[in-house]
C-alpha cells in the first residue's frame, strides 16, 4: 500500500519502454516496475500538452528529455502539484550533471544521478531542497577543512624556513671558528686552545634571520666588521638538539633539498656575487639574446597606479638605449627606428647623447652622430638615447587589471580578478599579482588560470602566471575566490610585478646602415621592461 504524496518510483525511459536507470523509493518488485514501464508508452496521448497519465492504480507524471522521458510513477491519491515540482527538480538535476541527455551519458553518470535522487526523496518523502543545495551536498566540500589544510601548509613552510635559518647560523659559527683558529696559528691539541687547551666556541647572534648571500672579503675588513660574539663556554650539542627537533617535526623531507644535504661539518664555499648573477635576476625568465657585433640594449622601467573603478591615477615610463660595437669596421653606422605602434603624442620626450643628432620633426627617427666622419666607440657601451613619458592615458597601459569584490549577505565576499594584455609590443614573464586578504580569513579558490599560493608574511594571495603574450591563450586570464569578510576595500591595493620583453614606448630597431650606405644585416637588440611600481588602488 502506497501512502499519500509518496512517489513510488522515478526512472529515465525511452520510447520502447526500456528503462535506462530506475530508483524505487518504496518496496516494489522488479516485475511490477517493468510492467508499469512497458505499459507507459501505450498510454501517452498524442497531440496534447498534458504530461500526466492515469490508470486504475497509478499515475504517470512524465517530462520529455531530448530522446528520453523522465518518468515519476505515483499513486492516484498523491498531490499532483508536488509530484510535478519533484519531477522538474529531477529533470534539472539530470541536465546539470550530464552534458547531453543521451543514454550513454546518463549511464556514465548513473551513480551520481541516483545519489542526487536520494537527496531529493528520502524514505519515500520529498525533501525541502533545491538544485544548489543538492549540488553542494554532492560536492562534499568543507570550508573548515580547507582552512585547516592551508594553516598546516603555512606552519610547515615556517618550520622549513626556521630550519634553514638555523642551518645558516651553524655554518657561520663554524666559519668564524675556523677563521679564528687560522688567524691564531692553530694548535697542536684537539681543541685548538693555547696554554690551557680550551677555547670557547663563540655563539653568533645573527641580526638578519635569512641572509640571502654570503660574500668574501679581505682579512682586515673581516676583522673590522666582525659581528658581536658571546664567549659563554662550550655549548656542545645544544644547537644540534634544536636542529634535530626541527628535522623530526618536518619528517626529514627538508634534508632532501640540495642546500641542506651536504655534510654540515664541512664549511661551504662562500659565494661571490657577480654582475652576471644580478643581471640574470633582473631579467628573470626573459630569454637571453646572443650579442652580435652591433648590439643594442633597450631598457625601460614603468611606475603605474591604476584606479579600481577604472582610469589611470599616474603613469611614468623611463627608458634608454645603449649601443655596444665590437667590430671596428662597423663603427660608422646610423640606426633607423621603426615607426611607433602606440601614439604617445608630445608626452613622450626623447633626449639624445650630446654627440648624437636629434630627431628631425616629421621624418624617420634615426640615431646617428652629428659628425658623420666620427665613429662610435668600439668595445664600450654608450648610452645614445633616453626617453620619458608621464601621463594618464589608459590606452598606454600594458596590462589591465580588474579586481571586483562582491560582498554577500552571509559575511563572505566573492572576489573576481582578471587581467588582459593591452600592448602587442611586449611579452610578460614571471607575472605575480598579489591581492591582500582580510585579517584572519583564508580564500577558497573556485576558478583560476595560472597558479596561486598564499603569502603568510603579507597575508595575501599570490597569483602567478609564467608568461603572457599577445598571440597565446595567456593573453587574458581570471581568478575567482571566496573569503570571509564584507569590506571591499580590504582587497586593495593590488600589487603587480613582472619582467617583459619588448619596448612599451615602441623604440624598436628597424635597420642598421653604414654611413657609406651599405646595409648591416646582422645586429642584435635586447629589449627589457621592468616594474618599479604597479598598483591598483
Amino acid at each position: 500500500m502506497v501512502k499519500k504524496e509518496v512517489p513510488p518510483a522515478s526512472a529515465n525511459t525511452n520510447d520502447t519502454a526500456l528503462g535506462v536507470i530506475s530508483r524505487q523509493f518504496r518496496e516494489m518488485s522488479r516485475i511490477r516496475i517493468e510492467s508499469l514501464l512497458a505499459s507507459f508508452p501505450k498510454l501517452i496521448p498524442t497531440n496534447t500538452q498534458h504530461t500526466t497519465v492515469e490508470t486504475s492504480d497509478v499515475r504517470f507524471v512524465y517530462q520529455p528529455l531530448e530522446d528520453l522521458y523522465i518518468l515519476l510513477i505515483t499513486n492516484k491519491t498523491s498531490n499532483i502539484l508536488l509530484d510535478i515540482d519533484t519531477l522538474h527538480l529531477f529533470a534539472r538535476v539530470v541536465s546539470d550533471m550530464c552534458r547531453t541527455a543521451d543514454e550513454r551519458e546518463i549511464l556514465t553518470k548513473s551513480f551520481e544521478i541516483l545519489g542526487a535522487f536520494d537527496e531529493i526523496v528520502s524514505m519515500g518523502y520529498r525533501e525541502q531542497v533545491n538544485l544548489i543545495q543538492v549540488r553542494s551536498v554532492l560536492e562534499m566540500e568543507s570550508h573548515e577543512e580547507k582552512i585547516q589544510e592551508i594553516i598546516a601548509r603555512n606552519k610547515e613552510a615556517e618550520a622549513k624556513e626556521e630550519l634553514k635559518r638555523r642551518a645558516k647560523q651553524l655554518e657561520m659559527q663554524r666559519r668564524e671558528q675556523q677563521r679564528r683558529t687560522a688567524s691564531s696559528g692553530g694548535g697542536s691539541n684537539y681543541l685548538g686552545g693555547g696554554v690551557t687547551g680550551y677555547s670557547p666556541v663563540p655563539r653568533y647572534d645573527a641580526p638578519d634571520p635569512t641572509p640571502s648571500r654570503i660574500t668574501t672579503s679581505s682579512p682586515a675588513l673581516s676583522n673590522a666588521r666582525a659581528p658581536a660574539f658571546k664567549g659563554s663556554g662550550m655549548k656542545l650539542g645544544s644547537k644540534k638538539t634544536k636542529q634535530a627537533e626541527l628535522i623530526d617535526a618536518l619528517g626529514g623531507d627538508v634534508l632532501a633539498s640540495p642546500s641542506l644535504s651536504t655534510d654540515v661539518s664541512t664549511p661551504p664555499t662562500p659565494s661571490v656575487s657577480s654582475p652576471a648573477a644580478s643581471a640574470f635576476s633582473e631579467r628573470g625568465s626573459v630569454p637571453e639574446i646572443v650579442a652580435e657585433s652591433v648590439h643594442m640594449v633597450v631598457k625601460e622601467q614603468i611606475s603605474l597606479s591604476l584606479l579600481r573603478d577604472g582610469g589611470v591615477q599616474s603613469m611614468e615610463l623611463k627608458g634608454d638605449m645603449n649601443l655596444l660595437i665590437t667590430d671596428a669596421d662597423l663603427a660608422h653606422i646610423k640606426i633607423g627606428l621603426s615607426p611607433p605602434s602606440t601614439d604617445f603624442g608630445n608626452s613622450l620626450q626623447f633626449k639624445q647623447h650630446p654627440n648624437v643628432a636629434k630627431f628631425a620633426p616629421g621624418k624617420e627617427r634615426v640615431v646617428a652622430l652629428k659628425d658623420p666622419s666620427r665613429a662610435f666607440p668600439v668595445g664600450q657601451s654608450l648610452a645614445v638615447l633616453k626617453w620619458r613619458y608621464n601621463g594618464t592615458d589608459e590606452s598606454n597601459v600594458p596590462l589591465s587589471i580588474n579586481c571586483w569584490p562582491s560582498p554577500s549577505n552571509d559575511g563572505t565576499c566573492e572576489v573576481s580578478i582578471e587581467y588582459e594584455l593591452e600592448n602587442e609590443n611586449v611579452s610578460l614573464y614571471d607575472v605575480v599579482i598579489s591581492i591582500p586578504l582580510p585579517d584572519g580569513s583564508y580564500p577558497t579558490v573556485t576558478s583560476h588560470s595560472g597558479e596561486w599560493s598564499l603569502n603568510p608574511s603579507s597575508h595575501s594571495i599570490a597569483w602567478t602566471i609564467p608568461a603572457i603574450s599577445w598571440n597565446e591563450d595567456t593573453k587574458s586570464g581570471s581568478l575567482i575566490f571566496n573569503v570571509g569578510g564584507d569590506d571591499a576595500g580590504a582587497f586593495f591595493p593590488v600589487d603587480v610585478s613582472f619582467v617583459a620583453k619588448g619596448s612599451l614606448a615602441g623604440v624598436n630597431v628597424e635597420s642598421v646602415i653604414k654611413t657609406s650606405g651599405e646595409r648591416v644585416d646582422t645586429f642584435s637588440v635586447d629589449s627589457l621592461l621592468t616594474v618599479d611600481e604597479y598598483l591598483v588602488v
